[in-house]
């Protein structure tokens, strides 16, 4: 993050809802320039979003999740599209995941009932905004909490997440009312970000109660109540609640670990004794890609998570001068920080 905000005038505000490792430790000692936010209980992500813009002194917010790499261009570039918009909502930008593929949440249609009705049901051709290619620019109704950025005066005026949301829906929530107050949002593919999640990670009872929970509070919030909809709400619940009970993890460990490194001193080489790997190159299925950002940006690391996207490969990264590294396990967890 620091990366990117070079030369841009800008602040870093970090709320933690009441973690439980020492995550906060190490924001307070290797980025001592961060304002850090603890709050004594976990408050969710709606409001401690909103505790963060109060906080923020910006022209522009951007809301960023904590598992996610950025390249060095990303505020340069959105920012300039940004300032030629006149009536600016929200924008978005290409999300990938650990294994450097395209998540199609970074672009959606309004769920409208009848397009989420055709969702629960596993038709997704409607819910994503597929008229905007997943590398181009254009406008669409809904992005993702995992980066959003806005002029804060237009934050101000949507009066932030709704906190009737505790987690998931909030971005839905918030895109939508931007489009009610005739703001545009707007895609912008020409640059990528990772957010490392678990696709496959297991959907407990508590998690499918929160995420359709949410869009319950959505249909009432926007739209009539739906008798239809709140039924198959209820039984898709029940339903992938016993489907991922049955669900066993298909991680496999990598084949191989290697190493992207220019600095032949790297911590790396004696904690997890890697394969040095000095240049690029076709790797088989199944491989551990570790980067350390020692002489290397994250614009090119996330270029060659792209590159090397259909190789099933998994894609960790050291930060400079940092002890640990960044990534997930396996496509079935959520990112990490990995100390040693």
């Amino acid at each position: 993050m620091e990366a990117a905000l070079q030369g841009i005038p800008s602040e870093i505000i970090v709320i933690d809802n009441n973690s439980h490792d020492t995550s906060c430790e190490m924001v307070v000692s290797k980025f001592p320039s961060v304002l850090l936010i603890k709050n004594d209980k976990n408050v969710g992500f709606s409001k401690a979003n909103n505790q963060a813009v109060k906080k923020a002194k910006g022209e522009y917010v951007c809301i960023l999740n904590p598992d996610t790499v950025v390249p060095e261009d990303v505020f340069l570039k959105i920012l300039e599209f940004a300032e030629k918009k006149s009536t600016l909502g929200i924008i978005g930008c290409r999300l990938i995941d650990g294994s450097g593929k395209f998540l199609p949440e970074s672009k959606r249609n309004t769920p409208v009932v009848s397009v989420a009705i055709k969702k629960i049901l596993g038709s997704a051709k409607h819910y994503y905004a597929n008229h905007v290619l997943d590398e181009g620019v254009g406008k669409v109704d809904i992005l993702v909490g995992a980066f959003m950025l806005l002029k804060r005066e237009v934050y101000d005026d949507l009066k932030g997440f709704d906190e009737d949301y505790f987690m998931y829906g909030e971005d839905i929530d918030l895109s939508y009312k931007s489009l009610k107050a005739g703001y545009d949002n707007y895609y912008f593919g020409e640059v990528s970000v990772v957010h490392y999640k678990g696709e496959s990670t297991r959907k407990d009872e508590v998690y499918l109660n929160r995420f359709y929970g949410a869009m319950q509070i959505f249909y009432i919030k926007h739209f009539k109540k739906n008798s239809l909809f709140d039924f198959l709400i209820y039984l898709g619940i029940k339903l992938m609640v016993l489907f991922n009970s049955e669900q066993k993890s298909s991680a496999k460990s990598p084949t191989l670990r290697y190493l992207f490194s220019k600095n032949p001193n790297s911590q790396l080489v004696d904690k997890l004794n890697p394969i040095i790997a000095p240049n690029f190159d076709e790797f088989s299925v199944g491989n551990e890609l570790i980067f350390d950002t020692e002489g290397t940006s994250f614009k090119s690391i996330i270029e060659q998570m792209e590159v090397f996207k259909e190789q099933h490969c998994l894609f960790k990264i050291q930060p400079k001068n940092g002890s640990y590294i960044i990534g997930s396990s396996s496509a079935d967890t959520k990112g990490e920080v990995i100390q040693f």
